[in-house]
């Protein structure tokens, strides 16, 4: 039985995406190889939203290269955004490989490998399903089901930011039937799943293609906006339908659509938990149309508080580009001004890079490299200090955690609906459940948690889990 071996570099929606390829390629009679050298396939699923990722997986390639030439037979093959970005043109770099592949044709992965022969030209498949929109379900194998789990809602995005290369890498917008993104969160809450996360590169922009959604509570007469959407409907629909799934979240939102029908959804529904990433990217309006957001920082901020006022508690992280060409001191101030009215919990910032196809290469990339790194290392500063203020206020609390599992130090770990990361102590193994806790210590990152009857037992923090901090942009 051939072994095959999927690496990932990317957000949360290349997660889902390897998960999806592992699942194709096992009904096909696959087996998954758990050490890479003992796969007859090795698939990178890339990312290209950010240059450093790429540039990561040429050089993972060429690690990979390496290998094949030991091992002739070995198939190597790249999935995703770089894939469909670039498509042929990266046989001109990396000749090693024997199959390109885009995040729409991950369906078609075994009968491209059944088709490859030793020696022949590479296999170049990217190609957009616009006409009719295909989405993989999961299939949760029975011992192998985790806490959480992701369900795509749309892809591709209409937005067209200057900065940003998604809509090349995945196309304009389709929306996945109502009825399939239920009855895939039925499947995976029956098997075991407690926390579900809604993905979409603009989440919140959904219109259901069935149109068999009962939208009367999208908000009307004065309350609506032009920028409702079928979303909060969307969200209604899944609470009623699944009563026993214990959480619902979404990722990646715009904040055009956070919308008084969305506010409102967070209002009424428990199973929404209360924190939502909303990414803002910038705090000055001359930077912002300049991205082509299509919001001023005063509407973002307004949007927001119209959330906090409705929420009492919840929790907001973000997304902030720093260096934007034109983007000067004062456009940067107003940035951490935004960022210092909002008080986030979590930001994700990053420095501006130049993209392929965007169109922000019309724009004049002139802030230096030593300053966009100066004004991150502010960003990141600004957002540790608020990030521990938080957390010092929880302690002597107490908060709800679903336990994802256990982690370093005997300690497991898991999330408050406010997105807090708690760390406890337990005698027996709760992982999957949702445990009450008294917040008793508060580190950089996260917080120790103390179940009834149990002692603290962490010296220190443990390390961060990067694999949920990078978010879809």
């Amino acid at each position: 039985m051939p072994g095959f071996h999927v690496l990932t570099v990317g957000c949360q929606m290349n997660q889902h995406d390897s998960e999806r390829m592992a699942e194709v390629l096992r009904k096909a009679g696959y087996s998954e190889a758990v050490d890479i050298s003992d796969a007859n396939v090795i698939l990178l699923n890339t990312c290209s939203v950010r240059e450093k990722a790429e540039h990561k997986v040429r050089s993972e390639v060429g690690r990979l290269a390496i290998m094949k030439q030991e091992r002739p037979d070995l198939i190597l093959g790249i999935a995703g955004c770089v894939a469909q970005q670039e498509g042929a043109r990266l046989l001109r770099g990396m000749p090693a490989l024997d199959l390109i592949v885009g995040p729409d044709n991950i369906g078609e992965l075994p009968a491209l490998l059944a088709s490859h022969e030793p020696g022949a030209p590479a296999r170049v498949r990217a190609e957009f399903d616009v006409d009719a929109p295909a989405f993989l379900s999961a299939d949760p194998l029975p011992g192998k089901v985790t806490p959480t789990a992701f369900v795509t809602v749309m892809k591709g995005c209409n937005e067209r930011c200057s900065f940003c290369i998604v809509p090349t890498t995945r196309g304009p917008e389709r929306y996945r039937p109502s009825s399939e993104i239920v009855a895939e969160i039925g499947r995976l809450v029956d098997a075991g799943v407690r926390e579900v996360t809604l993905l979409g590169q603009t989440v919140n922009s959904y219109i259901d293609p069935e149109r068999a959604l009962d939208v009367r509570a999208v908000a009307n007469g004065t309350n609506r906006t032009p920028d409702e959407t079928e979303f909060p409907a969307l969200l209604r629909a899944i609470a009623a339908a699944v009563p026993r799934l214990a959480r619902l979240r979404y990722t990646s939102p715009h904040p055009r659509h956070l919308t008084p029908s969305l506010i409102e959804a967070h209002a009424e529904l428990p199973v929404l938990a209360r924190h939502v990433h909303m990414p803002v990217q910038s705090g000055s309006d001359r930077v912002l149309k300049r991205m082509i957001r299509r919001y001023s920082a005063a509407e973002y901020i307004e949007r927001v508080e119209l959330l906090r006022a409705r929420v009492p508690g919840v929790t907001l992280s973000t997304d902030v580009i720093v260096g934007f060409p034109g983007e000067t001191e004062e456009d940067f101030e107003a940035t951490l001004e935004l960022v210092r009215r909002v008080d986030y919990n979590g930001v994700f910032g990053f420095k501006y890079s130049v993209r392929p196809y965007t169109p922000a290469l019309r724009l004049e990339d002139d802030v230096p490299e030593s300053e966009k790194a100066t004004r991150l290392a502010v960003l990141f500063a600004l957002a540790e200090s608020q990030r521990r203020e938080h957390l010092a206020r929880l302690v002597g609390t107490r908060a709800t955690v679903l336990v994802e599992g256990k982690g370093k130090h005997d300690a497991f770990t898991g999330r408050t609906e406010r997105n807090e990361i708690v760390h406890f102590a337990s005698d027996g193994d709760p992982t999957g459940t949702l445990v009450e806790v008294t917040i008793v210590r508060a580190f950089k990152n996260s917080v120790e948690g103390r179940l009834d009857g149990t002692a603290p037992v962490l010296g220190h923090e443990p390390p961060l889990d990067l694999r949920r901090s990078l978010p879809v942009v």
